[in-house]
């Protein structure tokens, strides 16, 4: 099944490549190093802890840990792989040269076999809920051990695994440890074949999230001095490709309630900023981008986060949030970074990705799930014009981030049982 799998990847990979290339026409980045998504890289030395984040989220996500093994473990080195340009970005914003950083090789024999030879890690971490057959089988052949780390799966994502129940039971048994986020993720592991006795709820370590001492004084700034300070602001966060017409025909709802009301609208993807920008003008709103550098007059309706690495700082700076992804079947996105704020919290019907998360939200009260527009523009309307009520889902919100709090302490007892049992490597 692994050969089969192979020969259809290698069979796809030109297809692969047209997709980056064509991406590339909107965000150039994806055109280059090429040769790192085929294990082309330079030489690690040292035999560094390895961990592999796809995008800006689950970097952000690792931060904490990443940290912690800095400072614990100032002897091995670290690398981090991602997938997308955004989140090598995010890795070398938060890191800079206190960590290696490439992309991740597609899941190719030959790919895997020359970036192990040249990387020659003595522990690999896999952020959440990447699967891939030939990097597992060639890391316990090679005797390295691997962790999934926080680690999640769907309904959707375990339907999909199951499809293909002999691949994913032999890729799952070269796995030495699955820390999954709650009971529901381990049983769903346990279902597509991972090993029972090998997983370990360790709950998810985004509630860990550490705010940065000055972001709330930073917060205050923006809104003071960008956006305004004597209006409400409603942020659309992590916006998709046919969400953002729905955000704004709703955003024309709320400002009938709240005619000062300013929208502050950030897409998931930087190669969507200008389409953003360009839609919310299709739909009549005066806007001003990020980048410009410029404030928001009073007549200014929509404000376009066309940055990178800004997001905690928007939410700072904001009243009520949305997380996007979630009007459209992406499956959602982090809430808990706008709850850390003591935001109230508004989200579409599709929060697949963060099941466990969301309805923990609800049954508290720390969160509104909406179906439609209409019922978008009524609760972000009330909460915008009532500050008692959105304090009292805020702070739900806060307190129950501050309850789960310690999955990165039982996630990093994980991690130095592995390399404590690791013999010494030359």
């Amino acid at each position: 099944m692994r050969r089969l799998y192979s020969l259809v990847l290698s069979i796809l990979a030109p297809l692969v490549l047209l997709r980056l290339w064509l991406r590339g026409r909107r965000a150039p980045a994806y055109r280059r190093r090429w040769a790192e998504r085929f294990g082309y890289v330079d030489k690690v030395a040292g035999h560094p802890v390895w961990i592999h984040a796809v995008s800006v989220g689950e970097a952000q996500a690792a931060a904490p840990m990443i940290k912690t093994l800095l400072e614990r473990y100032p002897d091995i080195p670290l690398l981090v792989t991602t997938t997308t340009p955004t989140g090598s970005a995010r890795v070398k914003a938060l890191f800079g040269e206190q960590v290696h950083h490439v992309y991740m090789p597609y899941d190719l024999p030959g790919a895997v076999k020359r970036f192990l030879l040249r990387v020659q890690p003595r522990l690999v971490l896999i952020m959440e809920t990447e699967i891939w057959p030939n990097l597992f089988h060639f890391c316990h052949r090679d005797g390295v051990p691997v962790v999934i780390a926080n680690a999640r799966m769907s309904e959707r994502s375990a339907k999909g695994y199951g499809r293909f129940p002999g691949l994913t039971t032999r890729t799952l048994a070269n796995v030495t440890v699955i820390a999954a986020q709650d009971q529901r993720d381990a049983a769903r592991f346990a279902e597509i074949g991972a090993v029972a006795e090998r997983i370990v709820v360790t709950g998810s370590i985004k509630f860990d999230i550490t705010l940065p001492a000055s972001l709330r004084e930073q917060g205050e700034v923006l809104r003071r001095e960008t956006l305004g300070q004597n209006r409400p602001v409603w942020i659309a966060a992590s916006t998709h490709a046919g969400e953002d017409e729905l955000i704004l025909d709703a955003f024309a709802l709320v400002r009938e309630r709240e005619p000062s009301a300013l929208l502050v609208l950030v897409p998931r993807h930087p190669e969507r900023f200008e389409q953003v920008v360009a839609l919310s003008r299709e739909h009549g709103y005066r806007v001003v981008q990020r980048s410009e550098g410029v404030a928001c007059r009073p007549e200014t309706e929509v404000f376009v986060g066309d940055t990178m690495g800004e997001m905690m700082l928007f939410y700072a700076a904001s009243d009520v949030a949305f997380i996007g992804g979630s009007l459209v079947p992406v499956g959602g996105h982090n809430v808990l970074e706008a709850a850390a704020l003591a935001l109230p919290i508004v989200y579409g019907p599709h929060m697949f990705n963060f099941e466990a998360i969301h309805k923990l939200f609800i049954e508290v009260g720390a969160a509104r799930q909406i179906r439609n527009v209409d019922d978008l523009a009524d609760v972000v309307a009330t909460w915008l014009g009532d500050a008692d009520q959105r304090c009292r889902v805020g702070q739900q919100g806060l307190r129950l981030v501050q309850g789960n709090r310690g999955a990165l302490a039982r996630l990093l007892a994980i991690i130095e049982q592995q390399l404590a049992t690791l013999p010494a490597r030359r």
